[in-house]
């Protein structure tokens, strides 16, 4: 999450972990829901960079992490299946 604090990005971290798990209909704890959220939007913003796409301000930041955090638990199903 580009330009944003720790604590911010924790926040929202835990915020897109917890809206990814409730679209995905999962059960995950607190720290597992701010890691998703976290690790998430790191790599759907790498991969926008690379396509040249880029969002703005915490909303964009929040949409990017909750996508990359849905990606992330259907990523993992896909595998455990």
């Amino acid at each position: 999450m580009v330009g944003m604090g720790w604590i911010l990005t924790i926040v929202i971290g835990g915020l897109a972990g917890w809206i990814a798990e409730k679209l995905m209909k999962a059960d995950h704890g607190l720290l597992t829901n701010i890691l998703l959220g976290i690790a998430g939007a790191v790599i759907l913003n790498f991969v926008l960079g690379l396509l040249g796409v880029a969002f703005a301000g915490i909303f964009g930041q929040l949409i990017i992490a909750v996508a990359g955090a849905c990606a992330l638990i259907y990523g993992y199903r896909m595998i455990r299946s």
